[in-house]
């Protein structure tokens, strides 16, 4: 199979090299997946810039999100049956990536794709979507007629956790650039506020606060985000933290606050596509490269601009693996 290998860390445009592997084998439990399509999300430019480097000998497959056909079965293997065609999240630094033709995976990770999807817009859904659903659902517990503040909601993530929090029947609030102000209130968002020329916490505040805060940014936004929280209020942030955060302005409100990193599972699919399914959640692509070009994938999603000098793309970059 061809696959798109990490060979060393470091800049986009050295770090690939396109080779062929072996077709992996599925084991007990397992299925085969001839991957249709992929995506570039941040966490693999922090894996190919050498962020992880100790859970990740190289060279490497990487990338996590699929959507594709099953095409075989391992012993034990019955739920999917080949020609199926399914989406999934694959575990995370744990066996091949998903920059390649054909993909292992258990069979309890992974779901039928939803019918009025593409393949391209389900392989941009999986990841964001999956931590949409864990950091409001499962973590925030975010409930019809909170409040909730979601930074960066023009990006892969943001844009996902608008649509699942006003599915929910919660009230958005986001931060944006002016220019992305039309797209997030696309997407649900009631109130958008631009972080680089304004200082959003007045402004929460002048609402009377959030009830949840999910945190797709970074830096000092984790303590600034207990400046806006209402009383019992949560905070739920996707972000390492590389320095220790001054959280006292916390005390006051009792605030909880969790720190999530995504895992895969059936049931979170199956709950997305249900919401894909009744059109409360699309996926945003912004872009489509072929396998051959993940490097410049990588180099867009970093901030760079298109070929025709448009800047980078709202939503989700997407990578076509099959034609």
């Amino acid at each position: 199979m061809r696959a798109t290998e990490l060979v060393r860390f470091g800049d986009a445009d050295t770090a690939f090299a396109t080779r062929e592997l072996p077709i992996p084998v599925p084991g007990p439990g397992q299925v085969l997946v001839q991957v249709m399509a992929t995506s570039v999300n941040p966490l693999d430019l922090q894996t190919r810039r050498g962020d992880y480097r100790e859970q990740l000998p190289l060279p490497a497959v990487i990338g996590n999100d699929v959507s594709g056909r099953v095409v075989g079965n391992g012993p034990g293997a019955r739920d999917f049956q080949p020609g199926d065609e399914v989406w999934y999240l694959a575990p995370i630094f744990a066996g091949q990536g998903t920059y390649a033709e054909y993909h292992v995976v258990d069979q309890d990770l992974i779901a039928r794709k939803p019918t009025g999807l593409s393949h391209v817009e389900a392989a941009g859904l999986t990841l964001v979507g999956m931590t949409a659903w864990q950091t409001l659902v499962e973590r925030a517990g975010l409930r019809a007629g909170e409040r909730v503040l979601v930074h960066g909601g023009a990006g892969g993530v943001g844009s996902a956790a608008i649509q699942v929090a006003s599915a929910l029947g919660a009230e958005v609030v986001t931060t944006a650039l002016t220019k992305d102000h039309e797209f997030v209130t696309s997407l649900g968002a009631t109130t958008a506020i631009d972080f680089s020329t304004h200082d959003y916490v007045p402004q929460v505040r002048a609402m009377g606060g959030v009830d949840v805060v999910l945190d797709t940014v970074g830096g000092d936004t984790l303590s600034r985000s207990a400046e806006v929280l209402a009383d019992r209020g949560r905070v739920v942030s996707i972000v390492d933290i590389p320095q220790p955060q001054n959280l006292l302005a916390a005390w006051g409100v009792n605030a909880t606050y969790h720190f999530l990193f995504v895992s895969p599972g059936r049931a979170r699919l199956e709950a997305l596509g249900r919401l894909v399914d009744q059109g409360k959640l699309k996926p945003v692509i912004g872009a489509v490269f072929p396998l051959p070009d993940i490097a410049q994938a990588h180099k867009l999603l970093e901030g760079g601009t298109t070929g025709d000098g448009r800047g980078r793309p709202n939503g989700k970059i997407a990578i076509t693996v099959h034609p």
